[in-house]
């Protein structure tokens, strides 16, 4: 379990750090990264990152896709994560 939550920890930097970088690149007028990957970060596990740094960086807030997709990840996360500890982790 130990291995789960680093593996979460970790991604959710990563989200953070990415949607800061695509905020600066965005500033600059450089290469950004793409909204699929920004979506694939939060659906792999970093969308609780990914959401603050949207808050903290005002990044893509002005995107209704993104303000409420990345929220709806992390209730779809955090519901799969309530049955996953009720149903699977009691067997072991």
């Amino acid at each position: 379990m130990l291995y789960f939550w680093t593996a979460v920890g970790v991604m959710n930097l990563i989200a953070f750090f990415v949607c800061g970088w695509d905020k600066r690149a965005a500033r600059k007028h450089r290469r950004r990264t793409p909204e699929k990957t920004l979506f694939l970060l939060a659906a792999l596990g970093g969308s609780v990152g990914l959401y603050v740094g949207m808050l903290l960086f005002r990044h893509k807030t002005r995107h209704w896709y993104f303000m409420a997709g990345v929220p709806l990840i992390i209730l779809a996360q955090a519901a799969l994560l309530v049955l996953f500890h009720r149903f699977v982790f009691p067997l072991f």
